[in-house]
């Protein structure tokens, strides 16, 4: 092959979801709603756990992580996404494309590790509650979320480096909405079942291995909520589990549908759709799913509301 052939491109296109002016106007619109709803209502979320006094416990904790990682995540692909809807040439520079590949491959697996801390959270408070503030004290809730921020950041990392190492040849067109990994792999023009082995592995091992282990704290919590007597006690334990679990379904079974099939790969128009989904509407589905039937969050939510209207009469009079 000629080695003129094997540069490194200096810009990549992104053919989106439409080519139809219309229908990217309509997405431009809800698209742009939905990504307001997502800051707003995970910075309200953040905000009710920092101010209330009640929400200091490791459940909120990692919800704020949660949080942030939804916002950053959706972040790194809405806004790019939002800017091509309404411009024709739909380029993003070599280095934009790694950076955009880097941040949502990181910030996709924090979410998933951090999942799988949720779960032993909740495994503790049903399965252990009297000695939960004593397991999950301060200094091991910070080591977890640093795990889980270590953890996704350095197979980000890695996948990144590897990816962007495969010559492109002369291949810029990504058929996608993002620079996701899997089309990203597609445009090299030599062999790749190296690279896609590596993706592989680090699916089992950043998302396969926490599903495992939400998967056993589950198994575990609802053996120990079917042992307890009372109706009120057992309906008490699995609310207190019930949004987590709800998050776990949608997140971890939509990602192992895509990414680990074992006769077949997902055509690319449900990979763009995936993608639409973690970016957009997971994160706009996460606040919502903790604060609906949450009590806690409605009474700190409440109690915000009432500082506020005491505050404006004071003001105004």
């Amino acid at each position: 092959m000629d080695t003129d052939n094997q540069t490194w491109v200096k810009e990549f296109i992104l053919l989106g979801l439409s080519s139809d002016w219309d229908t990217q106007v309509s997405l431009f619109v809800l698209f742009l709603i939905m990504y307001l709803v997502t800051v707003l209502g995970n910075f309200f979320i953040v905000l009710l756990i920092r101010l209330d006094s009640r929400l200091h416990t490791p459940m909120y904790f990692f919800l704020t992580n949660l949080s942030l990682v939804d916002v950053s995540y959706a972040t790194s692909i809405v806004p790019q996404m939002l800017v091509h809807l309404l411009i024709e040439h739909k380029a993003i520079p070599f280095v934009s494309c790694a950076a955009q590949l880097f941040f949502s491959l990181g910030l996709g697996g924090i979410e998933f590790v951090l999942l799988a801390v949720m779960a032993y959270d909740r495994y503790v408070a049903v399965c252990d509650p009297l000695r939960y503030s004593v397991i999950m004290h301060g200094g091991l809730c910070t080591r977890l979320a640093i795990t889980s921020w270590v953890s996704g950041s350095l197979n980000s990392l890695m996948q990144t480096i590897i990816t962007f190492q495969l010559p492109m040849c002369t291949n810029k067109y990504i058929d996608h909405i993002s620079c996701e990994i899997l089309a990203v792999v597609r445009l090299a023009c030599v062999d790749t079942s190296s690279n896609e082995i590596a993706i592989m592995v680090s699916s089992i091992v950043l998302l396969m291995t926490p599903f495992c282990l939400v998967l056993l704290s589950y198994i575990q919590i609802i053996s120990t909520i079917l042992k307890i007597q009372s109706r009120e006690g057992r309906k008490k334990a699995f609310h207190t589990c019930a949004s987590h679990l709800t998050v776990v379904v949608l997140c971890y079974g939509m990602t192992i549908f895509t990414y680990i099939q074992p006769h077949s790969s997902p055509s690319v128009l449900q990979e763009k759709l995936i993608s639409v989904f973690y970016a957009i509407l997971m994160p706009v589905l996460n606040p919502m799913i903790y604060s609906i039937r949450n009590k806690e969050v409605k009474g700190a939510w409440q109690k915000l509301l009432g500082q506020l209207s005491g505050l404006t009469s004071k003001l105004a009079t």
